[in-house]
């Protein structure tokens, strides 16, 4: 069994009396982050480890709980070995500590004593020795609990119960590099910790990874994402931003605008941001059927254009095109294990094909979509296969 043990303890730096757990953090509070992740990572329980309850702390606890996980409020070690299984391995995640999915992941699962460790003292809490500071995160079995329930209670939960690991002949994991720059570290100051949310939004980006993605709509998501994050502006407006501006370039397009093309860009982008948006609070489902909505309003909008140009030209050479372009698509996504950089990809083709439909050369542009689509299918099939 895997369970989590969440510590909030400390007061936030730049506000005195309020928790830093309880500090905002990506739409949420910065403990509803935590359990987001330890839950994502597979753990049947959760232990907060607090000194005091606020009215932010017990909704913040309220709200994580709708995840389906328990959440237990333990003041003592006394209190977290008498409430976790004794059989469980309990993954640790020190008061303040922003991390990702990748670490959490990495930690988590059966096994002995282990700490995450560092040579970067800015992102880490504790020096274990000469060379390595605790990164904020370990896993442990719950007999530890038990062996510093007899402590006195003047003793530091956390610190204590690291030591206890520490002894316990823990191995140590190296963080990587990575992890830094998606913002990991421990931090308890309300600015500094919106830094750090930009960051780990701005890793979550990094997950969509054709060029047209890389180079255009994650960029413009890594600009969005904490502007939407500040307004508190809700997921599904980015989604039904989306739908709308996609179905609105249908419309143009199919009244003999093929420029109306362009609108959809904007709408690929909204579908990005929330997607990312979805990620990072741990909606999974929801972030696939956004990324699932940028491959169907590329499609909607080359469809419109190989029909216009058909209706057009009174050929069905553009409904051809289009139908070709569609279609090999959705063979490739299907083919894809390992997606290279030059692949083309449904954001791809909608950006590819645009600057041909404002220009007026639809045809060319539907040309140039179904061979690049052709290609990606072509170099997807030939990856998958075995070689001699």
């Amino acid at each position: 069994m895997l369970a989590g043990l969440i510590f909030a303890t400390e007061d936030a730096g730049d506000r005195p009396g309020t928790l830093a757990a309880t500090l905002p953090f990506g739409g949420m509070t910065l403990l509803e982050y935590q359990a987001r992740l330890l839950v994502g990572a597979g753990v049947a329980q959760i232990l907060v480890a607090v000194t005091r309850m606020t009215p932010a702390l017990l909704g913040a606890v309220s709200r994580a709980a709708k995840r389906g996980v328990p959440i237990d409020v333990v003041r003592s070690a006394q209190e977290a070995a008498a409430k976790a299984h004794p059989l469980a391995s309990i993954v640790v995640i020190a008061d303040g500590l922003v991390t990702t999915d990748d670490v959490v992941e990495r930690i988590a699962g059966e096994g002995k004593d282990a700490v995450v460790v560092t040579q970067d003292a800015s992102v880490s809490l504790e020096r274990l020795d000469a060379r390595h500071c605790w990164a904020g995160i370990a896993r442990t079995p719950a007999q530890r609990l038990s062996d510093i329930a007899a402590f006195p209670a003047d003793y530091d939960f956390q610190s204590t119960l690291l030591r206890a690991i520490v002894q316990a002949g823990a191995e140590q994991i190296a963080l990587p590099a990575s992890a830094i720059r998606a913002g990991h570290g421990v931090e308890r100051d309300g600015a500094a910790l919106a830094s750090r949310s930009n960051a780990v939004l701005a890793a979550l980006t990094e997950r969509r990874t054709s060029w047209a993605d890389r180079h255009v709509f994650t960029r413009t998501a890594r600009l969005l994402l904490p502007k939407v994050v500040e307004r508190a502006l809700p997921g599904w407006l980015l989604t039904a931003s989306g739908v709308a501006l996609a179905g609105m370039a249908a419309v143009l397009i199919l009244a003999g605008w093929p420029w109306g093309a362009l609108i959809a860009l904007p709408g690929v982008a909204a579908f990005a941001t929330g997607a990312a948006l979805s990620a990072l609070r741990g909606e999974e489902r929801r972030a696939q059927v956004q990324e699932r909505l940028i491959a169907v309003s590329a499609a909607l909008v080359i469809l419109t254009l190989g029909a216009g140009e058909s209706l057009l030209e009174l050929s069905w050479d553009g409904l051809i095109l289009a139908l070709v372009t569609v279609a090999a698509t959705a063979i490739g996504e299907r083919t894809q294990a390992r997606v290279r950089r030059w692949w083309g990809s449904p954001a791809g083709y909608l950006l590819l094909v645009t600057p041909f439909a404002v220009t007026g050369r639809v045809s060319w542009g539907l040309a140039a979509v179904a061979i690049y689509a052709f290609v990606t299918l072509a170099a997807a099939v030939e990856s998958q296969r075995e070689k001699p």
